[in-house]
């Protein structure tokens, strides 16, 4: 008998895991796996701290279950490139993914290609909106159009020389309205200058 852990996640308060709950433990009792573990996050998808999924892959990781199983694939990643990334290192770890609404099973050789399929649209996507971003940032270049944060406009000699005379960072950052850290950067530029 395969041990089985079930992964919940709702996106906001007014949602109950216990849905996906009632489905996930009648599909492992279908298919004859034990369930050792129980993770629920009720947070959004696209928040990267999940403190479910983080359990959940170090459980992975300390070799507890053999088959996770998740009422849908969008409820575990945040994205497709973090659902291939989370689905890779399972298949590192020889853990199956089981997904209910999609009735995807990386058990089998057709799951298994499912998901290498999915891996190549994502990557396809990915190339295809880096090639679009490149070809966008050519045409503004092309009509004289500026790219990226314009520089900026400081006296740098007054910057270093108000530093001399004892103001603070955070003096001599609301003078030129600037950050802190930008004073800091050339406070040490103009060190290393004068080295």
């Amino acid at each position: 008998m395969k041990t089985a852990a079930l992964y919940m996640r709702v996106s906001s308060v007014d949602q109950h895991p216990e849905t996906q709950l009632y489905d996930l433990r009648a599909l492992a009792q279908q298919r004859g796996f034990r369930v050792v573990a129980e993770y629920t996050d009720k947070i959004s998808g696209t928040k990267a701290r999940r403190p479910g999924l983080g359990d959940l892959l170090r459980d992975a990781r300390r070799g507890r279950f053999q088959v996770l199983l998740v009422w849908a694939s969008d409820r575990i990643a945040r994205s497709v490139r973090h659902f291939l990334e989370v689905l890779d290192e399972l298949n590192h770890l020889g853990i199956e993914f089981v997904s209910f609404r999609e009735n995807l099973d990386t058990g089998g050789p057709l799951g298994r290609a499912v998901v290498i399929i999915i891996g190549a649209i994502a990557e396809l996507e990915r190339n295809l909106i880096i090639e679009r971003v490149r070809a966008g940032m050519r045409r503004a270049r092309l009509e004289g159009r500026h790219i990226g944060r314009r520089p900026l406009d400081i006296d740098r000699a007054a910057v270093l020389r108000d530093r001399a005379r004892g103001q603070s960072l955070t003096q001599i950052a609301k003078s030129f309205q600037i950050s802190r850290a930008t004073v800091s950067r050339l406070i040490k530029q103009g060190q290393q200058q004068a080295l």
